[in-house]
């Protein structure tokens, strides 16, 4: 009697339609060891389960592992308990029971299906079973889509991960809670880019601060996050994560879904135009306040170029337009001082518009006065800087407990691996590579505790409202003042000036 050294696949996922009861994997196990045990030419190897596995790809991990014993000899037959539970692709079904099987010389059965390869030629009616597994499947995938795009129209969070700086709601996860250590980070890139710090900036101060990246924190709390658009090794702030927080919705409070979209049943997702999105607002609580969220997009509207700091970056940039041709205006040096020149003039000559020329320093004492004239007849500056103090909420504790489970698992990590080394279980090369890695995972909680420990008191006043109490009148002009009252300022001949506040002066 010939014997069938045999793999028992097992397969469950709800995403094609299984039925939980009758097509679990205990069942299924159950099923194949009674046949198995009706059939002595069968001698089982193992089992290997994917549970939780779509059926409509052979991208599963221990089909994988079955396929690489098969090539090694170990096995040589396939026991499952129907043709459904091998997968829901015809066509790969097709390739592996007419083609890759009876060349490596592999026995397929399927209990319930009654097919049996070693039977001879499979009749008529299995390519048909095929298709028909494949159409449920795919009639399934079109339903799950169906009611995901309804929950998205209602604003409901459909992710397995919500945006940085917020988790989902124990109590229900198709809404998003703050989460407070992330969402001060996330408050602080807004600051940032709003001082005038550019993008590789930021990044660069929070990676000399040691706070680990979004897809670093996730993973840090034990979550298995993986991020399909950075490098593997990429556990670092990078110039493409700010600039995506600093243009995502979510912080705004509006539930921002449906970016990508997947044409067929096994096709790669295609990104949406951004007028295709799913937004709906105010579906959660906001991280960024209206009014800053859309000063920063008016920001980057304006493409300005990253400041340099060293070089005295002009507070202005941006903001300055010809009062005639409507033409950016642009910095150039003369005689050791900054003047601004009509965009148009400087490229196309006098032919198109004219000079339009101002000083730097006589721009920044007009706008300082006009500034100081409104000031003076607000009434209580006091209360305006509190205004502007209350506007982010005070911290909880909540995220202190998330970080430090996460120290105390490292705690755990370092310890185990220091008994294993010390039992000659590990290697000194690997216990000290595991240690190394310990180490930096901790110091990158360590530094996202600073940042939330940073945001326990109430929220400063900007530093120009600070200068504003302290003198009853600004004394310098930078960025972040330019940003947060100034729209827009008009430079015209003969020295007329027009400055468009961001509210009117009776606002304040």
């Amino acid at each position: 009697m010939e014997v069938w050294n045999t793999a028992g696949y097992l397969r469950l996922s709800r995403e094609d339609g299984d039925k939980a009861e009758s097509d679990s994997i205990a069942n299924q196990r159950k099923l194949l060891e009674q046949y198995i045990k009706n059939h002595p030419e069968l001698h089982l190897v193992d089992f290997y389960q994917d549970d939780g596995y779509t059926g409509t790809n052979f991208d599963r991990p221990a089909f994988r592992s079955m396929e690489a014993d098969i090539r090694a000899g170990k096995v040589n037959c396939v026991l499952v308990k129907d043709l459904s539970r091998f997968g829901r692709d015809y066509i790969e079904m097709g390739r592996y029971l007419e083609r890759v099987f009876p060349a490596q010389g592999v026995r397929f059965i399927a209990v319930n299906d009654h097919v049996d390869s070693a039977q001879g030629r499979y009749d008529l009616l299995l390519p048909m079973k095929n298709l028909f597994n494949t159409q449920y499947a795919r009639d399934i995938s079109d339903k799950v889509r169906s009611a995901i795009r309804a929950k998205q129209q209602r604003g409901e969070f459909v992710g397995a991960f919500p945006s940085y700086g917020y988790r989902k709601d124990p109590v229900d996860h198709n809404h998003l809670l703050i989460d407070p250590a992330a969402a001060q980070v996330v408050r602080r890139i807004f600051d940032l880019f709003e001082q005038g710090y550019g993008k590789v900036k930021i990044a660069k101060l929070l990676n000399a601060e040691g706070v680990p990246s979004p897809s670093e924190y996730k993973r840090l709390l034990g979550e298995r996050y993986h991020n399909g658009r950075k490098l593997e090794q990429t556990t670092y702030w990078t110039y493409a994560t700010i600039h995506r927080i600093l243009q995502n919705r979510m912080y705004a409070g509006c539930m921002e879904q449906g970016r990508n979209t997947r044409p067929t049943l096994h096709g790669k997702a295609v990104q949406r135009d951004r007028s295709e999105w799913t937004v709906v607002s105010d579906t959660h609580e906001a991280i960024i306040g209206p009014e800053q969220w859309e000063r920063v997009q008016a920001l980057l509207g304006r493409r300005t170029r990253q400041p340099d700091f060293a070089q005295e970056q002009s507070p202005f940039a941006g903001f300055l337009r010809c009062g005639d041709c409507g033409r950016a205006m642009v910095k150039t040096r003369r005689g050791g001082g900054i003047d601004y020149t009509c965009g148009s003039y400087q490229r196309y000559g006098p032919t198109v518009c004219t000079r339009h020329r101002i000083s730097h320093a006589i721009l920044e004492r007009i706008v300082l006065d006009d500034l100081n004239q409104i000031f003076a007849s607000v009434q209580d500056l006091r209360a305006l800087a509190e205004e502007d103090g209350n506007e982010v909420p005070r911290e909880d504790a909540e995220a202190r407990q998330r970080l430090e489970v996460g120290r105390a698992r490292l705690y755990r990590l370092k310890k185990a691996a220091y008994e294993d080394y010390r039992e000659g279980l590990l290697r000194r090369e690997d216990f000290q590579r595991y240690q190394a890695d310990y180490e930096r995972q901790a110091k990158e909680l360590t530094a996202q505790l600073r940042q939330l420990e940073g945001s326990k008191a109430e929220r400063a006043p900007s530093p120009w409202v600070q200068a504003l109490l302290q003198h009853g009148k600004l004394t310098t002009l930078d960025r972040l003042t330019v940003a947060e009252t100034i729209q827009q300022i008009r430079i015209f001949e003969a020295g007329h000036i027009e400055i468009i506040y961001t509210c009117s002066p009776q606002a304040l």
